[in-house]
């Protein structure tokens, strides 16, 4: 018979409690980190009103969830206490770090509208699974280096790499109400999935280019895995994929986390700023956050009926990523359209009021002079 030593029963008991002590020190580290994201952007002007104005219209997102349910969840890209952007793939799978439900705005207007950008994070994109995706990209990274003169595009690079940090979002339009009465409407949504942006407007959901509303908020379907973002049908086509079912994330205000058993079938999420996460991140270029950075230069937009030049500079433009593809994740000002190569890169989201024009074919009536911009420094802040 085995007999245990006093001294290592102490010891090991020692070791437990520590242990313990450090799952309480991560989860609240992850509370701090969060806390102080929203507080620090709440200091600035106009902050309250973007963040009303961004939770009245923020988008029901139903989250499919592939065989691992885990790489499935929205989360911050700080999930796990860094800002450190490849060791993400590997802290997915620590159920040390909540994977809590939070959602990057920012929000810019014109006379006549409201433009609201929301970004919806994972981890993982693992497209092909988990392992294999990963070993099945690091062989076509040879090829695709080779291939991409063949594909101009870039779309197969997206279409089969899985790759560490994954980013996609959504442009939500709103018409002011001419009479200040409060009756402002979604007109105009806009997602990214695999380097396309979709264009809708409000409708049935049936055809291709409409969406559903309830209330006002816009329904949208993340897919399993790759976390491409489309209008929400719930058809068999759609849902195919979704072999663990679907999660309903709405805004509560509450960042809500998910438990490690049987998947939930409903979370709330919370807002937190891109001006203050990634953006702020951004202006240092390549970091531990950016694998890659980008020279923006000089953008030129209309503030109150005037053109006005402004700087960019560098700015980082892709996250830096090690497992499968490399940096393949981008932040908004980092998204494009494939079939639309010959534009600016980041125009959807430096200048939304003239992208939607252009995609919706508006007239006049519509306009593209912002009278706030806080990424471009640029206007004001209107409280709303």
């Amino acid at each position: 018979m085995f007999h245990a030593n006093p001294q290592c029963t102490r010891l090991a008991s020692v070791g437990n409690r520590l242990a313990g002590l450090l799952v309480d020190f991560c989860w609240l580290t992850w509370v701090l980190l969060a806390a102080s994201s929203v507080l620090g952007y709440a200091q600035s002007p106009g902050f309250d009103a973007d963040l009303a104005l961004a939770a009245r219209y923020a988008p029901i997102f139903y989250q499919g969830l592939g065989q691992t349910p885990r790489f499935d969840y929205i989360t911050n890209f700080d999930f796990d206490g860094d800002w450190r952007g490849d060791n993400n793939w590997q802290n997915a799978d620590d159920l040390r770090f909540p994977l809590a439900a939070w959602v990057y705005f920012s929000v810019c207007e014109t006379a006549t509208h409201y433009f609201i950008h929301y970004a919806v994070f994972h981890p993982r994109d693992w497209k092909g699974g988990n392992r294999r995706g990963v070993v099945m990209s690091d062989l076509l990274r040879l090829g695709a280096r080779y291939g991409r003169k063949y594909d101009p595009t870039g779309a197969v690079d997206d279409l089969v790499l899985a790759h560490e940090n994954d980013l996609e979002g959504c442009l939500v339009v709103v018409a002011k109400s001419r009479t200040g009465q409060g009756r402002e409407r979604v007109v105009f949504v806009e997602s990214l999935a695999h380097n396309k942006f979709l264009r809708y407007t409000p409708g049935t959901g049936q055809s291709a280019n409409s969406i559903r509303l309830e209330g006002q908020r816009p329904l949208l379907f993340i897919e399993p895995r790759g976390h491409g973002i489309e209008a929400y049908r719930g058809s068999q086509r759609q849902l195919r994929a979704a072999v663990k079912g679907v999660v309903r994330y709405e805004y509560t205000g509450q960042a809500d986390v998910p438990g490690d058993g049987e998947p939930p079938r409903r979370l709330g999420y919370a807002l937190v700023p891109l001006e203050t996460t990634l953006w702020a991140r951004a202006q240092a270029g390549r970091n531990e956050t950016y694998g890659e950075q980008f020279n923006y230069g000089t953008r030129h937009i209309t503030v109150a009926g005037k053109r006005r030049a402004v700087w960019l500079g560098v700015l980082g433009s892709a996250f830096l990523g090690i497992n499968g593809g490399r940096n393949m994740a981008r932040p908004p000002w980092g998204w494009f359209d494939r079939n639309e190569r010959h534009r600016p890169l980041g125009e959807w989201y430096f200048d939304p009021a003239a992208t939607i024009k252009r995609h919706f074919q508006l007239g006049n009536n519509f306009s593209t002079s912002y009278t706030a911009h806080p990424l471009l420094r640029a206007g004001r802040r209107a409280q709303r």
